[in-house]
């Protein structure tokens, strides 16, 4: 009989383990790849993430460190804004290497781990929770679902997500000398808005290698691969590149998180920034409540038959920046022209977003700022 069982080993399920061993839980993590594996992702790690970590990300994960940001609207070059920082906002990370440190980082508190095994179901019990995998039983008196958005056993805590309520994105990765990539980016990331409807593309510096990828929302975007194509053409990427696609749950819809023996955390509880798509801050940081709320019921601190304590807790470090994550993109994507304008003629809007991504801000601060920035914003329902 386990403490705390965790499905899944990204970020998420990563995290929940190094807290549930750091708090000396009986740990065991089942992930259904064997590590490292491919994840289709631009690969951004924000400063704000990067906080949440207790440990030091090596040189050598942090393939390129950010301190700008180049924004265009609809790849029209007479409209481009560019901003550096003297402070780093993102680090660039290989998402195969990264998700595999922060595992093995994990692993040094001693829990159990089985890879390359699939999770197909939960049973909760009074007791505790008997989860089935493909080729045994377990039992845990508490399960943590960090299996991220594709995954269906988040089902037995909520509904199915709708259409309306996820994000698609094709990413690829186009090889290239170093000299040319810091010659055309250096540390500064590509983001174009107004190629698809509430999403943007976006070119990201890598090791040798552009990350290039397109997102938006999933039921109004038809013709992605098309807009993808384009996209590539039209920023001078003409070979045949294998794309990769991935889902991404809009964040701060009011989902269920937990029920009485079953928690869910990072994208398989919808915990993703809905202006920029970002959700590794936000899957660290709920694995690393789940774990702890766990081990307070365990050690008699919280009461075990009350469901408020990590919808709480989780509501308090960071639902407000996802709400108001959430207000800044339809504001955004209804009036995308009208807002791209007096950025353009403002950098300084820009700039004040970066100091999100960099910790340094809270989205409700930008949003306060931004009429002080932009008059007459039309009014539109959110």
């Amino acid at each position: 009989m386990y403490d705390v069982l965790i499905i899944g080993g990204g970020p998420a399920g990563s995290s929940a383990g190094r807290r549930a061993g750091e708090l000396e839980l009986k740990t065991l993590l089942i992930e259904k790849e064997i590590f490292p594996r491919y994840k289709p992702c631009a690969g951004g790690l924000s400063n704000l993430a990067r906080s949440y970590l207790n440990f030091v990300i090596p040189a050598w994960i942090a393939e390129k460190e950010i301190f700008g940001a180049r924004v265009q609207f609809n790849n029209r070059a007479k409209q481009v804004i560019e901003v550096q920082k003297d402070y780093r906002i993102a680090t660039l990370v290989s998402r195969s290497i990264f998700d595999d440190y922060l595992l093995k980082q994990a692993r040094k508190t001693g829990m159990d781990v089985i890879m390359g095994e699939k999770v197909l179901n939960c049973q909760e019990k009074e007791d505790r929770v008997e989860v089935f995998s493909e080729n045994s039983v377990y039992r845990a008196k508490y399960v943590i679902i960090a299996e991220g958005a594709r995954g269906n056993l988040k089902k037995l805590v909520r509904n199915k997500t709708s259409e309306d309520q996820i994000y698609a994105s094709l990413v690829t990765e186009i090889p290239k000398k170093n000299e040319v990539i810091v010659g055309f980016l250096s540390n500064t990331v590509n983001i174009h808005f107004g190629l698809t409807h509430r999403g943007y593309g976006w070119i990201f510096p890598h090791d040798n290698y552009y990350s290039v990828g397109l997102a938006g929302l999933a039921g109004s975007n038809p013709g992605f691969k098309r807009i993808m194509k384009t996209f590539l053409e039209e920023n001078g990427f003409t070979g045949e590149y294998k794309l990769k696609g991935n889902f991404i749950p809009a964040g701060e819809i009011k989902r269920k998180l937990q029920t009485g023996r079953i928690f869910l955390a990072g994208d398989a509880a919808g915990f993703v920034d809905s202006f920029t798509g970002e959700g590794i801050t936000y899957a660290v940081r709920s694995g690393q409540l789940a774990a702890g709320t766990i081990y307070e019921i365990l050690s008699g601190k919280r009461d075990g038959s009350s469901l408020e304590g990590y919808v709480k807790a989780c509501k308090q470090e960071f639902g407000g920046n996802l709400n108001y994550s959430l207000k800044l993109a339809r504001k955004f994507h209804n009036i995308p022209e009208f807002l791209f304008d007096r950025f353009v003629s403002k950098p300084r809007i820009i700039d004040k977003f970066l100091d999100i991504p960099a910790g340094r801000i809270t989205y409700k601060e930008f949003n306060s700022w931004l009429p002080t920035a932009i008059s007459k914003i039309p009014r539109f329902k959110c």
